[in-house]
């Protein structure tokens, strides 16, 4: 006999595991496309070898953010269709088709093509799958403040899709290095890149699915809208957004998280290559920096309803500069030790991005409430799109500027290189621009870009500490006066006139 189904006073099922579990498979979704983007650096530099053009190409693509983002964004807000069951999940459903391709389209492995068609390989490639994973992703970081209004929820949601997000990532980031790098456990294997982004995109369509599903909404997105509401401004919506202080912290915040992470990625696995000199293991001890954010995330809904989002939030950026600091502790002389000082190390460091990262979402959820709250529109598009826009900045210039720097300390491609040291920019006998040519690089260079790794870690925590406690003002108090505010003016809204 099948459970009898609670409902609220609203008529609405009760919030439960359930939603926890969907808005989670959704961020896994994400992932599913998005893991890989970490391999892009070494992909398009080792396989493909376009050295340092791909820094130049992944800085001008992010233009294609700048527009990408705010004007999905802005469709979404603007758009007011009416849908089977929600414009947010519609959006979803067209973003995660797109998906199945779009992720693979950014690692076409073609190294023996002329320069030209390698930038337009790579720039056609990143743009479709940007232009989809917007599609999707925008709306489903606005769902979080639809799905429920009370705050004890929203960090229980912002909690799972933090688990969404690890599985996301732990998955490909422990099997991937296995399959995509050959026997040597250094060299890339371009056809392999491409057919494991096929499947993830394949595993995330599936995994939206299930989240489209399973997802109730019970705050209605258009409960301010009335005919005399002023006509949707663009440019009155990118002003809100700059004068939204939770969501202009919590995007700092973001932004140094993606600008030191995703530039440490990139150097973390070269670091693997030269300095441990085995990159099929960096997933698993990866894997090990993950065990802080699993302990704390069941924790989270309980914490935040005690201390605060804020308050936590900080506390974890605290403990974050304090596991970045200790990175700069290396021992050259014996990797092995060193190997188990940098996992100690990142421990401390996730343990506080564990807790920053279980209230993130749940801190933007808020952040679109504060513009109701201060400018009477919820705009859910606009702020989400604007706080992912920078994200992506962030994510484009983070491996960017890594690389660069990484060069400047002696990191180059150096499978082609000739007799005389100079490299010949065509691929070798196999057709590849790859394997790295550690005894040329030299020690030195190693120890350099492993000093680097705690340098990114580091300016990563600072940023989220002045993003938190610095510009972010919803603390614990503030926001219950906000959620009280909202809530009433929602009932008068709601209620019949008399008479």
């Amino acid at each position: 006999m099948a459970k009898e189904i609670q409902l609220d006073e609203n008529g609405k099922r009760k919030f439960g595991i359930r939603d926890s579990i969907a808005y989670a498979a959704g961020d896994l979704g994400c992932n599913m496309s998005f893991a890989l983007k970490g391999t892009m650096a070494l992909f398009w530099t080792q396989v493909m070898g376009l050295s340092l053009w791909y820094s130049l190409l992944l800085v001008i693509v992010q233009v294609w953010d700048a527009i990408n983002d705010p004007l999905i964004g802005t469709i979404i807000d603007s758009d007011r269709r009416s849908y089977k069951r929600n414009k947010f999940l519609t959006y979803i459903w067209f973003g995660s088709i797109g998906l199945i391709v779009g992720g693979a389209c950014c690692f076409l492995p073609f190294p023996g093509a002329p320069l030209w068609a390698k930038i337009i390989i790579f720039i056609a490639g990143y743009v479709i799958w940007d232009a989809f994973y917007t599609i999707a992703n925008v709306p489903y970081g606005s769902l979080l403040s639809l799905i429920s209004k009370e705050p004890a929820d929203r960090a229980s949601l912002s909690a799972w899709r933090s688990i969404g997000s690890m599985v996301g990532n732990m998955l490909p980031m422990v099997i991937l290095p296995f399959i995509i790098y050959k026997e040597d456990g250094v060299t890339l294997n371009g056809p392999m890149v491409f057919v494991a982004a096929l499947v993830m995109g394949v595993l995330g369509f599936i995994c939206f699915q299930f989240m489209i599903k399973n997802t109730e909404i019970r705050v209605e997105e258009d409960i301010k809208l009335n005919e005399d509401q002023p006509k949707f401004n663009v440019l009155v919506a990118l002003k809100n957004f700059c004068l939204n202080r939770p969501a202009v912290g919590a995007t700092v915040a973001a932004m140094g998280m993606f600008i030191g992470m995703q530039g440490a990625t990139t150097a973390v696995t070269v670091v693997f290559q030269i300095y441990f000199k085995n990159a099929q293991i960096s997933g698993v001890v990866q894997l090990f920096a993950m065990i802080p954010i699993v302990v704390f995330t069941p924790l989270a809904r309980k914490m935040v309803t005690k201390y605060g989002k804020k308050e936590l939030s900080v506390i974890g950026a605290i403990c974050s500069i304090v596991g970045g600091a200790c990175l700069f502790i290396i021992t050259p002389d014996n990797t092995a030790l060193d190997l188990v000082l940098y996992i100690l190390c990142q421990l401390v460091y996730s343990l506080g991005l564990g807790i920053y990262s279980t209230v993130s979402w749940a801190m933007m959820g808020d952040a679109i409430d504060y513009n109701e709250w201060k400018t009477g529109k919820r705009e859910e598009g606009v702020v989400y799109s604007l706080h992912s826009f920078f994200r992506k900045l962030a994510q484009g210039l983070g491996p960017a500027v890594a690389l660069v720097i990484m060069t400047a300390l002696g990191y180059v491609n150096n499978a082609n290189l000739d007799a005389n040291g100079e490299y010949t920019n065509i691929p070798d006998a196999a057709g590849n621009f790859n394997a790295i040519n550690v005894e040329w690089l030299g020690w030195d260079v190693a120890v350099n870009l492993r000093i680097l790794v705690a340098a990114l870690f580091l300016v990563a925590a600072i940023m989220q500490f002045v993003g938190l406690a610095l510009i972010y003002n919803l603390d614990k108090k503030t926001l219950d006066k906000m959620n009280a505010d909202l809530e009433a003016r929602h009932a008068s809204v709601e209620a019949p006139v008399e008479g």
